[in-house]
């Protein structure tokens, strides 16, 4: 899908340098490719401390061979 932004010059021209990417393009999808992974990381840790657990149970047990 063609998508025309208007990004800063200077702030795509120095995210390809400290990217060391060959194009804008590269530099752009690497940049919202790391936006979603942090979003997604944002979402994982709202989960922490929200999820009930049984104190009793005992994951050793569940390793052993019958």
């Amino acid at each position: 899908m063609a998508t025309n932004l208007q990004i800063d010059d200077k702030l795509i021209t120095r995210a390809v340098k400290l990217g060391h990417h060959r194009t804008k393009k590269a530099a752009v999808t690497k940049a919202l490719t790391a936006y979603i992974h942090h979003l997604e990381q944002d979402n994982i840790l709202s989960l922490f401390g929200s999820m009930e657990f049984d104190p009793t149970y005992d994951y050793k047990k569940q390793r052993a061979r019958a």
